[in-house]
């Protein structure tokens, strides 16, 4: 399973490249407005810290001013991975720019029907949204594997992206499922390393060492 970190926070994003936990970056309008930069500045600067695609979200909704701006966002970084409402004029666009050679990622997917017309249309990832079907009082694990089954069926080369993700849980079970990547904030994806008979294990062990007044390093 690939990682994602669902951010706009150069320093987040460089600090868990630098562990060699970053296969990519997910961004949006969200993202960055909360890091107060311009979308063409701080993308610029993403794409030049990490190797893997880095998704930059168009703002537009119908589809000639999407391919626009997606003209403008393809030309920041060859690894840019334009990505596209689950729209009608999204699918369209996703569609063109498909077959222009460019990466796409069809997001805000809620439904097994939504990413099989997504996958029809030659998407490079399906972004379903986990936690916000959590919030609707609906599985959000549910929509991984009923897209996992229908991409499995027709062997389309849509990679499934798991999205929206807010706890450890739902990485374990994407990935049991077979989602092909996971994006989550940087606090998440940190947090995969935390397990308390760890830290007491780790404790344990330099106390014993301590004991033994030895130095590895001299």
């Amino acid at each position: 399973m690939k990682f994602f970190v669902d951010t706009a926070d150069v320093d987040d994003i460089r600090e868990l490249n630098s562990l060699g936990l970053v296969d990519g970056v997910t961004t949006n309008p969200s993202l960055i407005l909360k890091s107060g930069r311009d979308i063409i500045e701080v993308t610029k600067e993403i794409c030049d810290i990490v190797e893997g695609p880095v998704s930059a979200e168009v703002a537009a909704t119908e589809y000639d001013e999407m391919m626009k701006e997606a003209a403008v966002l393809a030309k920041i970084a060859d690894n840019i991975c334009i990505k596209l409402p689950l729209t009608l004029d999204g699918l369209k666009a996703c569609k063109s720019l498909t077959d222009m050679g460019h990466k796409t990622n069809v997001t805000l997917c809620f439904s097994a029907n939504q990413a099989l017309l997504a996958a029809k249309a030659g998407a490079t990832y399906i972004s379903p949204f986990i936690g916000r079907l959590d919030d609707s009082g609906i599985d959000g694990m549910e929509l991984i594997q009923e897209i996992r089954t229908i991409y499995d069926n027709y062997n389309f080369d849509t990679q499934i992206l798991a999205a929206s993700i807010r706890t450890v849980n739902h990485v374990k079970i994407a990935a049991l499922i077979g989602a092909d990547v996971g994006t989550m904030p940087p606090s998440t994806l940190k947090a995969l390393v935390k397990h308390p008979l760890t830290d007491k294990g780790l404790e344990a062990f330099l106390a014993d060492w301590a004991k033994t007044g030895q130095n590895i390093a001299g």
